[in-house]
């Protein structure tokens, strides 16, 4: 997968060039962007194109708005932002597509950078509408995707934009992801450790067995895979346990059992929760207690793994070669249920093998806890990182020149 063309492959100079990319930033309610990461990782590529000569049109989406202008989900914000990085004027197109966008496009100078208003203000693009795609298409010589948070996604931007405009190349952080997670996948030195956790199996439970290699019978490419986080009950109450009032996703149960039956046949290391802090309610002022993994009382629920656990994730977690982490380990943001999320991010920032987080609440946890500059290589893209792992391909990515 990490055989397609990059920017570098390709003339860019006096050209428009279309980049799709990811500045789906969060605002406080000022609508001042409280994490800049995502703008920041997309630098080496539009300085590139602006060393470069290029005509640098920009990408992106913001938020929800389904197919309506919401002012609130302006790109403006990300706009100032990216200025004050770069050192120089960027201007925001009141659309992105049009008589009037494509005026300011064709007006562009060499080095120039516009970014395009919010791409999700019209519901073609989720659709993968082929006009609206052709208009983007239009406004463009050259298109680049550096935006691998969307890359799962088969949108109008990431995917059908590339039916009407060659050359279509990866910018250089689509490249460092591709690579980076495709190394996990074909060549990662051993013992490699993937630790999930998260609340919801269904999105996970592809990972799990593509690691395992029980989906298609091929040897393992995870050495020890640890669950833990909400999706964990579902795992406990496979093996017969009473969970109480825990997170439980029912229709997953005979899966996540064949999946535990499958690695204990082929001899695989799949580590569970032995101790759980368990509490009667979700909150601050929640009453707890530590429980085994087999006894969580019944009026009660699990909402972080506990110390015994901890103790044991923490160790296999130092221990590798090369460990992927995606989804805390409980209700972290609750300072209650967070000892468990910590210990893993506090080990996972120890470890001195390569350490890989995939994106999401996981790269919440450990920015928010202080252990972000520890780590190898933090994905901008949570469920793009997750598709990937699970052997999919990305539309974002197959849509490029190979």
């Amino acid at each position: 997968m990490s055989t397609r063309k990059t920017v570098r492959d390709v003339d860019v100079a006096n050209k428009k060039v279309f980049v799709r990319v990811d500045f789906n930033v969060p605002l406080d309610g000022d609508l001042n962007i409280t994490d800049d990461s995502r703008i920041v990782e997309t630098l080496p590529t539009i300085r590139y194109l602006v060393e470069q000569n290029a005509k640098i049109i920009l990408a992106a989406h913001l938020g929800r708005p389904k197919g309506k202008v919401v002012p609130a989900m302006s790109l403006a914000p990300a706009t100032k932002r990216l200025g004050e990085l770069l050192g120089k004027d960027v201007q925001l197109a009141p659309d992105c597509v049009g008589d009037e966008v494509k005026a300011l496009c064709d007006a562009l100078q060499p080095g120039d950078v516009l970014l395009l208003e919010n791409l999700r203000f019209h519901a073609e693009e989720e659709k993968n509408d082929p006009a609206f795609a052709q208009q983007l298409a239009s406004l463009a010589e050259v298109y680049v995707n550096d935006a691998f948070g969307a890359a799962h996604r088969a949108h109008a931007s990431t995917a059908g934009i590339a039916d009407y405009v060659r050359p279509a190349v990866a910018g250089f952080l689509m490249a460092k992801e591709l690579e980076i997670l495709g190394d996990l996948l074909s060549a990662p030195k051993r013992p490699f450790v993937v630790i999930l956790g998260g609340a919801k199996v269904a999105d996970k439970i592809g990972v799990v067995r593509n690691l395992l290699g029980t989906a298609n019978g091929r040897r393992s490419s995870a050495d020890t895979v640890v669950i833990g986080g909400g999706m964990s009950y579902t795992f406990l109450k496979a093996k017969g346990y009473e969970i109480g009032n825990s997170l439980l996703d029912a229709e997953s149960i005979g899966t996540v059992g064949q999946v535990m039956a499958d690695a204990a046949a082929k001899g695989l290391n799949l580590l569970l929760p032995t101790d759980i802090l368990a509490a009667d309610k979700d909150g601050e002022d929640a009453q707890t207690k530590i429980v085994s993994a087999d006894g969580i009382p019944a009026d009660m629920m699990g909402m972080d793994i506990g110390p015994e656990s901890a103790k044991a994730f923490a160790a296999v977690a130092e221990s590798a070669a090369t460990l992927f982490w995606n989804g805390p380990m409980g209700r972290f943001e609750v300072s209650l249920f967070a000892a468990g999320t910590r210990a893993v991010a506090e080990a996972v920032a120890k470890c001195p093998g390569q350490t890989v987080i995939g994106g999401g609440d996981s790269a919440a946890a450990v920015a928010q806890m202080g252990f972000a500059e520890k780590i190898t290589h933090i994905s901008t893209g949570g469920g793009a990182s997750l598709e990937f792992l699970e052997g999919r391909d990305l539309p974002g990515v197959v849509a490029l020149d190979q």
